[in-house]
């Protein structure tokens, strides 16, 4: 009895599992052309449980003949739709945390350095670049090619250092140049208050698709700049959620 219970149970749980599959499948492609051919698939799966349950062996033997092709069909038809579906899945909260991307790990070290680069009210600039080539800034400044940590970016902005007054820039998970110099904004809108370290970030954002971190030094404040907009009193935590977002790989459709 136990057993055959326990029986029922797997295969209620086998139907969800599927179902919810196939629903997240047709979420992802509904009002595209692919949606036609989903549906025609699943007319030839319901046509094949239904000749297995009726019997009709040489019916079944056509469709089960033909499921190696569907499976080639299936991945084929719907590359695109799967591929967002597991980019997706390696986006999500459970995955990181069992695998952390390296971009991941770079996002802790800048994290943690701003949270106390704050907390001493130490200036910092840190740009994270993306697309665009930086190479014109990074000539401005001094080479390091340096793996990003904590401690690095602490002592690059210490106070009174040679460096300490430029910008940090960082490519992929290297700290390639600091105290480089930054494009000021010349955008009218910007708060009067602002000092040169936001509106190098503005500046530099407005240009390219990089991210910049400023840390400001009468204040200590996180602010964050990209596509020439800034978001300023961030905490830690915010600031980390705010990368993470706009550093999250790009799924193409």
């Amino acid at each position: 009895m136990i057993e055959w219970i326990s029986g029922w149970w797997i295969d209620i749980l086998d139907v969800v599992i599927v179902t919810f599959l196939f629903f997240k499948l047709f979420q992802l492609i509904r009002g595209t052309r692919a949606a036609q051919m989903f549906l025609g698939l699943i007319i030839i799966i319901a046509a094949s449980f239904i000749a297995d349950w009726l019997r009709l062996d040489a019916f079944n033997w056509l469709i089960s003949s033909l499921k190696t092709v569907w499976v080639v069909a299936f991945v084929i038809i719907f590359q695109p739709e799967l591929r967002r579906v597991l980019a997706q899945l390696g986006q999500s909260r459970v995955v990181r945390y069992f695998m952390r991307p390296e971009h991941l790990a770079v996002l802790d070290e800048i994290v943690r350095a701003t949270r106390e680069l704050s907390l001493r009210k130490t200036g910092a600039l840190v740009v994270i670049a993306r697309e665009a080539s930086l190479r014109n800034y990074i000539d401005t400044g001094t080479r390091i090619s340096a793996k990003v940590t904590y401690e690095l970016l602490c002592t690059i902005f210490t106070p009174q250092t040679p460096l300490h007054d430029g910008a940090c820039i960082i490519v992929r998970e290297e700290i390639v140049a600091a105290g480089c110099v930054l494009p000021l904004s010349e955008n009218p809108m910007l708060p009067a208050t602002l000092g040169m370290r936001h509106k190098a970030a503005v500046g530099l954002t407005e240009e390219t698709d990089a991210v910049v971190v400023v840390v400001s030094e009468e204040t200590g404040g996180i602010s964050i700049s990209v596509r020439g907009n800034l978001r300023r009193k961030l905490d830690p935590q915010t600031l980390r959620e705010a990368l993470e977002e706009i550093m999250a790989p790009r799924v193409q459709s």
